[in-house]
């Protein structure tokens, strides 16, 4: 008999703590039209990851796996690609204009969405880039909801970020003695007039940075018609003066190469902040960390950060420290 009443417990806990893994991808009303996260874990008892992408426009479900296979294993992933962007836009065109506000509100609205489905009170948020407005966002409006803020390659001073990779480059322009950089960079101005003052910014970056990509004329003409008026409005929020303090745990990802959102503004803003809990941590990389450094990304949040925020009780139930 005594066998027989272990073995039915053994069975309970194996039903209790079973793991259901996801990897699927869904459609979510959001903001009036229908818009495309993936969802991939291989538990849905882990916390909840939000994984918000840069750009604007910069979908990244084509490769996310290369820096989420392993938060797969400690996180419920979520990808989701905003409003005019990849699979969403693929799926239906924004009706309304494109502003900071509307992107702020479908981000509040996903978040709602996913906390609720899966029960949490709290979950782990992840930008780069332009992710980071979002981010810091949600990150001023509601600390509350969030274990911790990690924001990679982060906007902070952008207009700032933009004016100190002009000077450098002009500088480098002139050292070289390059007519074409000097006469195409004395064309632009911060914040951007036109897509044309974006590609010679964006151009010559590349070039004194040591970067083998080419950029096309075309393609920042395009994404400048789309986008540009909504990437300036972002720009002009400076975090220094008005977001001095952030009521949550908040980790910064930094690429030394970074000189799009300027790195050493990133260092500053850290040093400056006050939060109740902040780290820092340099990558020998450019602005892409997600995909130049994926694995050390994941090694941080996995090994440095879920300990800092989350202990495991037992299999399936986790606790958190704050």
């Amino acid at each position: 008999m005594k066998y027989f009443l272990l073995f039915a417990v053994l069975i309970t806990a194996r039903v209790l703590y079973a793991q259901t893994a996801v990897n699927s991808k869904e459609e979510i009303p959001i903001g009036g039209i229908k818009q495309v996260v993936t969802i991939q874990t291989r538990d849905t008892s882990l916390p909840l990851l939000l994984f918000l992408h840069g750009g604007p426009g910069g979908s990244v479900m084509g490769y996310s796996d290369k820096f989420t296979h392993r938060l797969q294993e400690h996180f419920i992933v979520v990808q989701w690609d905003q409003r005019e962007t990849g699979q969403t836009l693929a799926l239906n065109e924004s009706p309304v204009p494109l502003t900071l506000d509307v992107f702020q509100r479908d981000t509040e609205t996903i978040i709602a969405y996913l906390l609720k489905r899966y029960n949490r009170e709290k979950f782990y948020l992840v930008a780069h880039s332009w992710g980071t407005v979002l981010g810091f966002h949600i990150a001023r409006t509601h600390p509350e909801l969030l274990y911790a803020y990690i924001p990679i390659g982060p906007m902070i001073n952008q207009l700032e970020s933009e004016r100190l990779a002009l000077s450098a480059m002009r500088k480098d322009a002139m050292a070289r003695r390059n007519e074409k950089a000097i006469e195409e960079l004395n064309k632009v101005n911060i914040p951007f007039g036109n897509g044309e003052q974006l590609y010679y910014h964006r151009k010559w970056l590349q070039v004194f940075s040591g970067s083998r990509r080419t950029l096309s004329k075309s393609y920042v003409d395009n994404w400048s018609a789309t986008w540009l008026a909504v990437f300036n409005e972002a720009s002009k929020d400076n975090l220094m003066e008005t977001l001095p303090s952030i009521a949550c745990p908040v980790y910064f990802f930094a690429g030394r190469k970074d000189y799009q959102t300027n790195s050493s503004i990133a260092e500053k803003y850290h040093l400056a902040l006050k939060a109740p809990r902040k780290g820092f941590f340099w990558f020998e990389t450019g602005h892409s960390i997600p995909g130049e450094a994926p694995e050390q990304m994941q090694d941080i949040i996995i090994e440095k950060i879920l300990p800092e925020t989350f202990i495991i009780q037992k299999p399936g139930a986790l606790i958190s420290t704050q």
